[in-house]
């Protein structure tokens, strides 16, 4: 959909403004200016495309977005504290609006060969390893507008055979001004052979009426390396979250990608994940959680390129009010990867009568020495698994709040880190109607 003349001037002033004094390295001035002439070519997806069938970004196009301004955001010390898990003791960098804040972060050392710190910051030194993940693809419309507008975000590279023992936090907030606000955070994780890593990306905000968050996650794990990735969406309920996350493996590394996504009026996760080794492994984990009218929304594939990769993806939503589900995986299976195992699964629970889920798992297989599944269910709660808890003395709200409990924490229990999975148990029993009732009862002694 080809961008009106008002919005097509006001994207034009947006990327000036974050050009200014920012024209170098000369590939990433190139790299920009191919992106905005794609955008403003192209403009936001309609539900005309058949990847946004099902997700009207209308209400984005609609809104007015400036650059978020530079600042302190509100943001303190104490508030990033209260955020975090409580055994957070690794590094945790911070940005603001989309921009590093030195003042909030906890830096701390690192193994020889890993490097952390400001993508804005590193991009002039390190040209090399940056411009592949800048000029990956697939790209859209966002991912377009992220590369034209993006003005910081985290740079970490691991070096041949380095582990980094503890999780390393990436902490993004956003908070509103006087007039809507748009930040564009741009992530790039490059993991060296046979390097291990956890990298835990959050993202929240204190103030955020007509928000956009468009941001994209770039990870490249080489030969035998191990890249555990968390994404974590708390955005507040006007928000608008889009995100991209696109992963390159070689052979036999190990890539795990956990998503929560819990807050945002809109928001909308694309996966795309290439086994481009032989021997690769992908863990795709992710769980939704709707009420009210919120639209979510995830896209996943995963593309098996080399043999004898394996793959395995587990979504699950539950869904309250009027809100709305929508889950697209595919599979692809190219004609190469024989002896490929993949498997996916999403399920949808429907609390309430006027929610709606709409699950499209797909397979494309090119090869003939495969072993691949898929499913996908939606539906409301088991009443006979609803009587049957009643009839051990518990309350129908506390009942089905239980089974919504369980059918949540089969994604939760594949979380590696104590204290993400902790802290999420502990939300998901807060967004569950009677928790208190909840907690009581998983707590009984047998």
């Amino acid at each position: 959909m080809t961008l009106p003349a008002e919005a097509r001037d006001r994207y034009l002033a947006a990327f000036e403004e974050a050009m200014d004094g920012k024209g170098r390295p000369a590939w990433l001035r190139r790299l920009r200016d191919e992106a905005k002439e794609r955008f403003l070519a192209a403009g936001f997806p309609s539900v005309k495309n058949e990847d946004w069938k099902y997700t009207s970004v209308a209400g984005i196009e609609e809104q007015r977005f400036g650059l978020a301004p530079p600042g302190d955001g509100g943001f303190s010390p104490s508030a990033v504290a209260g955020i975090l898990p409580g055994d957070a003791a690794g590094n945790v960098l911070v940005f603001a609006n989309g921009r590093y804040r030195a003042d909030l972060s906890v830096r701390r050392p690192l193994p020889s060969g890993a490097h952390l710190g400001s993508l804005s910051e590193s991009l002039s030194g390190e040209g090399e390893v940056l411009v592949p993940c800048f000029s990956r693809s697939p790209a859209n419309s966002f991912t377009d507008l992220n590369t034209m507008l993006m003005e910081d975000g985290a740079f970490l590279h691991i070096g041949e055979g380095v582990e980094v023992s503890e999780p390393i936090h990436l902490l993004f907030l956003t908070s509103g001004g006087e007039r809507p606000v748009m930040s564009h955070p741009r992530n790039v994780i490059v993991a060296g052979e046979g390097s291990r890593v956890t990298v835990v990306e959050r993202y929240g905000g204190i103030s955020d009426a007509g928000c956009l968050v468009n941001a994209v996650t770039d990870i490249a794990a080489g030969r035998a390396s191990t890249v555990i990735h968390y994404r974590i969406q708390e955005d507040g309920q006007d928000a608008f979250h889009i995100a991209s996350l696109r992963a390159r493996q070689g052979a036999g590394s190990r890539f795990a990608a956990h998503s929560v996504s819990l807050g945002a009026r809109l928001s909308r996760s694309d996966v795309h994940a290439v086994l481009d080794g032989e021997g690769a492994t992908c863990l795709l984990n992710g769980l939704y959680l709707g009420n009210g009218e919120q639209h979510v929304d995830h896209f996943t594939t995963i593309d098996h390129a080399k043999p004898e990769g394996s793959s395995r993806e587990y979504y699950r939503g539950i869904l309250d009010g009027r809100s709305r589900g929508v889950f697209r995986g595919r599979v692809i299976v190219r004609k190469d990867a024989q002896k490929t195992d993949a498997r996916q699964a999403n399920g949808n629970l429907l609390l309430s009568r006027e929610a709606e889920a709409d699950s499209r798992p797909q397979l494309e297989i090119h090869a003939d020495d495969v072993k691949c599944t898929h499913g996908a269910t939606v539906g409301p709660l088991d009443e006979e698994k609803v009587f049957y808890i009643r009839s051990r003395g518990i309350d129908d709200s506390s009942a089905r709040g239980l089974l919504a409990y369980a059918f949540a924490a089969d994604i939760l229990r594949r979380f590696d880190l104590p204290g993400v999975r902790r802290t999420f148990e502990e939300k998901l029993l807060a967004w569950l109607p009677d928790a208190g009732r909840i907690r009581e009862f998983l707590h009984e002694p047998e």
